[in-house]
């Protein structure tokens, strides 16, 4: 049995709930308590683990490759909407906020606690119970805020991306972000969250 989203939803536990994701690679592993929300998509060799407490991806989120969420004695792992969590990204207990994108290599660890609209820089390594403000850029080991920063064009712009990649994986269609119609879809993308964007933070220009 296959699923609309591309994956089989056999090879997943009671516990797992599917809420309309977009696709779900078949070579992803999801263990455990987690919800997978609307629209969002884990792929080629995500690992999700929740033997205690419990994992959220949020609506329109992506867990990209090779990356891993699990959890510890200290809490859930939460990622909000429109977050990207990037290749070989690993997040453990902890909570990011709407809009906001961890870097390639990145590791997250317990207790961390990351804003809406915030960028975690590749490689960075935030320790226990670190808490980053809203609209923060993060760099560094150990990962510290280097500038103040709205990140919300930039890091929902890329989860859009990849929930538009994600449905043309489910049918098995790898080359959705080249040609006019994609050149036409991201640019009307562009100019309505530039819209969003001014009408959410009342920002005149």
């Amino acid at each position: 049995m296959t699923d609309k989203w591309g994956g089989n939803p056999d090879c997943f536990g009671p516990d797992v709930a599917l809420d309309d994701p977009a696709y779900i690679d078949p070579t992803a592993r999801v263990y455990g308590r987690v919800c997978i929300l609307e629209g969002a998509s884990l792929w080629p060799y995500a690992v999700i683990r929740a033997e205690n407490h419990h994992v959220t991806v949020g609506r329109f989120s992506n867990v990209q490759d090779h990356a891993m969420l699990h959890v510890s004695a200290d809490g859930p792992t939460v990622i909000g909407d429109y977050c990207s969590i990037a290749h070989h990204a690993v997040l453990h207990s902890a909570e990011i906020g709407d809009h906001s994108l961890i870097g390639i290599h990145a590791t997250v660890m317990d207790g961390v606690v990351i804003g809406q609209n915030c960028i975690v820089a590749g490689g960075a390594f935030l320790t226990e119970g670190t808490v980053i403000p809203d609209n923060s850029v993060v760099m560094g080991m150990p990962g510290k805020v280097v500038r103040n920063q709205n990140s919300f064009l930039k890091t929902k712009r890329n989860a859009m991306i990849y929930h538009r990649n994600a449905l043309a994986y489910a049918c098995a269609d790898h080359r959705a972000w080249t040609g006019p119609e994609f050149d036409a879809w991201n640019r009307k993308v562009e100019s309505d969250l530039k819209a969003e964007y001014r009408a959410l933070f009342d920002v005149k220009n």
